[in-house]
């Protein structure tokens, strides 16, 4: 197998968290060879119903392309590129050495792949699989099959389907040219008070306040990532 590890000695390697749409990338916080993220997370609204609903961004990393000046500046070189690992994720095992403290508020963590195919971004869920946030170190393996019964594609908001849609899971498994992300997923998003409108034609946070006590609250600590390729 060819194998990515990525274990923060030096620097982030092109991980990200994400602040908004508006404003991008977000630097993780490196320390003791860890990448940190903190709540509170953005609310990831581009795929609020009829798409598969809220997630918040703790990590993220391109997997192909030119990172943009600032994403540069934050997040370093990015050694997955920079070490020619491709974009094909059919059957990659990948393994997380993790901890933190998590009010979860039903959501979990779980890998997300994105591809771009004949313009349209596609994201897919592996809700099937879940990486477990505990008090203690843990190294926890999902495996990116490419059965659709266990992945969750993310569709698009109302909005947002000139960009967002739903490619075949084979297609983006097997060019995952976006990125790949560690996301929590899904989030209980409920307007704090009366609004007027249907709250997902809104965005949350920006046209409506949200009962953040219904989000989940903490921290990660990720100390260890490693992909494995089949040969």
């Amino acid at each position: 197998m060819k194998t990515y590890l990525e274990n923060f000695d030096n620097g982030p390697g092109g991980w990200t968290g994400w602040i908004s749409n508006s404003q991008g990338p977000k630097a993780l916080d490196i320390s003791d060879s860890c990448a940190i993220s903190r709540s509170p997370w953005w609310i990831d609204y581009n795929h609020a119903p009829p798409g598969a609903g809220y997630m918040h961004l703790p990590y993220i990393l391109l997997t192909s392309g030119t990172a943009g000046e600032h994403q540069r500046e934050i997040a370093g070189t990015n050694r997955y590129i920079a070490g020619g690992f491709g974009t094909d994720f059919t059957h990659a095992r990948i393994t997380l050495r993790l901890k933190g403290e998590l009010l979860e508020h039903g959501t979990q963590l779980h890998l997300l792949c994105q591809g771009v195919h004949n313009g349209i971004c596609t994201g897919w869920i592996l809700t099937g699989q879940a990486f477990a946030v505990t008090e203690e170190w843990t190294n926890q393996t999902v495996v990116c099959v490419p059965d659709e019964t266990q992945w969750t594609c993310l569709g698009s908001r109302h909005d947002r389907a000139d960009f967002y849609g739903h490619t075949p899971l084979a297609t983006v498994m097997g060019d995952a040219n976006a990125n790949i992300l560690f996301v929590l997923y899904p989030l209980d998003v409920v307007p704090m008070g009366p609004i007027e409108g249907d709250p997902h034609i809104l965005r949350p946070e920006k046209d409506y306040p949200v009962w953040r006590g219904r989000l989940p609250e903490g921290y990660l600590m990720l100390d260890e990532v490693r992909i494995e390729f089949p040969g």
